[in-house]
């Protein structure tokens, strides 16, 4: 059993959200909470600006530590949620309210990938936008804006959003990178690997190493078979281990890779 002194919140990352009945986080949720730990969800909109979002998790902060009674929280954020959360502690005074962020593959340093994208011509990024922005307010959220979003993934903006937020002293910050082999190793994010391979080399099937990097960077991941880790598997899309063979080197379930994260902030105190 693990007995962590605060409560863990799940901060998810952009395209989709914590539904009850289809999460975001898959099989990760339950495992933790089986260890023995307190889980609550970030439910911030899926395409919100990292502004309005953060806004929306600081009044959920306050929610839940009013509800459980606990004075901070451990974050684990993926994506953009690492932004998102970043922001509220940073702009907005959750810092005191927080006692560590893990964030997995969180762009804090920007995507060369997406500067290129962003100086296509701006009515093909803007029509992508609103697209999605319709797509993503029938699936719940109040108010999308994938254009800002999108420029929040550029390495201009993601300079510009560190300077204005720095670190909190109180708060413990670590990192996480994965990467998979080639295109062939998971057909979900196939062309955007291959895109961001030839301009930035290798990635989780939309981010790298070096866009990741946060805090205390733990390292790269891969995992315990040939495909690897991608972008899906760190959020456990396919709920399946990745290998059954016994005594693999690495990870070969991607709930092992969380409930490890978790044992050692209990070990370090949170």
């Amino acid at each position: 059993m693990i007995n962590l002194k605060y409560p863990i919140l799940l901060v998810h990352g952009m395209g989709f959200r914590d539904y009850k009945h289809i999460g975001y986080w898959g099989r990760i949720p339950k495992a933790l909470e089986k260890e023995g730990c307190i889980v609550y969800f970030g439910g911030q909109d899926s395409n919100g600006t990292i502004e309005s979002n953060g806004v929306f998790l600081a009044q959920k902060i306050h929610e839940i530590l009013s509800t459980c009674g606990a004075e901070k929280l451990n974050v684990i954020a993926h994506s953009k949620g690492g932004l998102d959360i970043r922001y509220a502690i940073s702009s907005l005074g959750m810092d005191k309210f927080i006692a560590s962020l893990s964030t997995v593959s969180t762009p804090h340093n920007g995507s060369y990938t997406m500067d290129k994208i962003m100086s296509l011509p701006k009515w093909i990024i803007h029509f992508i936008a609103v697209c999605s922005d319709l797509w993503l307010r029938l699936l719940g959220d109040k108010q999308p804006n994938a254009y800002r979003v999108f420029e929040s993934f550029t390495t201009h903006h993601a300079d510009k959003f560190n300077a204005e937020n720095p670190d909190s002293p109180d708060v413990y910050y670590q990192s996480y990178a994965f990467t998979f082999s080639t295109p062939f190793s998971d057909m979900l994010e196939w062309f955007q690997h291959l895109v961001v391979k030839c301009i930035e080399g290798e990635n989780d099937g939309l981010l790298t190493p070096r866009a990741v990097k946060w805090g205390n960077f733990r390292g790269v991941f891969t995992g315990a078979t040939h495909r690897g880790i991608s972008h899906a598997d760190e959020i456990d899309l396919r709920r399946c281990p990745f290998t059954c063979k016994k005594g693999s080197d690495g990870i070969t379930d991607i709930v092992d890779f969380y409930l490890e994260m978790v044992r050692e902030l209990e070990k370090m105190g949170y």
